[in-house]
């Protein structure tokens, strides 16, 4: 789940230039997702691209006008190709969220 991802990687499409950050939120009590996506706000991110989100994170994203796009299943720079190049799609299934099962 994206609260719980153990690093995020930002990407400058500009400058082709990446930075992993550690995700602070990923071993919270509760609120990981809305953590996690404050940390995505704070970095000045215009994207993300996740496997899946949970509806608080995504209301977190979508007021900070970040779009949320569905990763495929391929590597990290296959995903980064298919962005660049539109092949992937906006994430529209945002799941409910994992409210009290640790994000498991």
């Amino acid at each position: 789940s994206f609260g719980r991802a153990p690093y995020f990687l930002f990407y400058d499409t500009d400058k082709k230039q990446s930075d992993f950050i550690d995700n602070s939120a990923a071993n919270s009590q509760g609120g990981a997702g809305i953590k996690a996506a404050q940390i995505i706000v704070d970095n000045n991110a215009d994207v993300l691209i996740t496997p899946r989100c949970g509806e608080n994170a995504a209301e977190v994203l979508k007021a900070a006008n970040i779009s949320i796009y569905k990763s495929n299943d391929n590597s990290i720079e296959d995903n980064l190709k298919d962005f660049t190049e539109e092949r992937l799609k906006l994430l529209t299934e945002i799941h409910s969220g994992f409210h009290g099962h640790g994000g498991r």
